[in-house]
């Protein structure tokens, strides 16, 4: 039985913002596809991600955000959040499996069921702060799960975010915490176009337009692994957006698939020579259907041939 799983839920594909919102069902549909069409399911397993409840949204957001969230629910039609995030009747029933998706991992790997876990989820979520949805986020799926680790005794924990965009929100959850590691990489200037902040937890690693795979290896070898080695992780996290990719028109990165399956097998081998519990990944951005989903089958064959060569 494989012990590198992914995990969804058909209802992450209820959510709806506009037939020409970037952010769409079609997104998991590639990757369900893609997977099949590869041979790659037959090397993976395949887990349900179980239902959050309301108190899963409250280990990361406050009292007012999920409130807010709750009663703007249209009865039909669409709810405006932010400009680009919007809200469909649908929108909880893919929110609650999204959070549900990483609590699943933390459960899965905590109980020595698998190695590493792909939350192939959406409404994305590294962009939600405390306080706010943003920039197609309505709550941070990746914040939660490691609130919930915590909770359960995971005392370190790396966050890696490698989505074109800054995780802000993330950031902003986690800028205070010296139990959370987190490193980012982003291109510069981009939305949400970040301020440097300079906290010893924090790594940020903007990369100017056109900056290709070679540049992520410099960042993850020269920067984070050094950093992950002194901070020793028990738990690793990934942001995994795919929308630096050198096809993907929301940014000007120039990654292609192989950058993701290096990346991923570079992580992987490194939490199993570092007795890391294990590594977790949520789906964040990637907007261009054919690179996503080329994307995501090589990040899952790097962490296939890191664990189960």
């Amino acid at each position: 039985m494989s012990r590198i799983a992914v995990i969804s839920h058909p209802a992450c594909r209820r959510h709806h913002m506009g037939d020409d919102h970037p952010e769409s069902a079609a997104r998991l549909d590639v990757i369900q596809d893609r997977i099949l069409a590869s041979g790659l399911d037959l090397s993976l397993k395949h887990i349900s991600a179980r239902k959050a409840q309301r108190d899963d949204y409250l280990r990361a957001h406050s009292e007012q955000l999920v409130s807010q969230v709750e009663q703007r629910i249209p009865e039909q039609g669409y709810a405006d959040l932010d400009g680009d995030t919007h809200l469909c009747p649908q929108t909880m029933t893919s929110v609650e499996r999204a959070v549900g998706a990483g609590l699943t991992a933390v459960d899965e790997i905590l109980a020595g069921q698998i190695d590493a876990g792909f939350c192939a989820v959406r409404p994305p979520g590294h962009h939600a702060s405390r306080d706010n949805s943003a920039g197609f986020c309505i709550f941070n799926n990746l914040a939660i799960a490691v609130r919930y680790a915590q909770a359960q005794g995971v005392e370190r924990i790396a966050i890696l975010d490698i989505d074109v965009h800054h995780g802000d929100g993330t950031q902003s959850i986690f800028a205070d915490d010296d139990k959370v590691l987190l490193c980012s990489l982003y291109q510069n200037p981009l939305y949400p176009n970040p301020e440097r902040v300079q906290r010893a937890n924090l790594i940020q690693s903007p990369l100017p337009p056109a900056s290709d795979g070679n540049a992520l290896r410099e960042v993850v070898e020269g920067q984070w692994l050094p950093a992950m080695v002194h901070f020793a992780p028990q738990l690793i996290f990934v942001s995994a957006g795919f929308d630096a990719h050198l096809e993907d028109d929301m940014a000007a990165l120039k990654f292609v698939e192989q950058d993701y399956g290096w990346f991923s097998q570079r992580i992987s081998e490194f939490a199993q020579h570092n007795d890391i519990l294990g590594v977790i990944s949520f789906l964040e951005g990637g907007y261009h259907l054919s690179a996503l989903a080329r994307g995501v089958e090589h990040y899952l064959r790097g962490q296939l041939a890191a664990y189960e060569p």
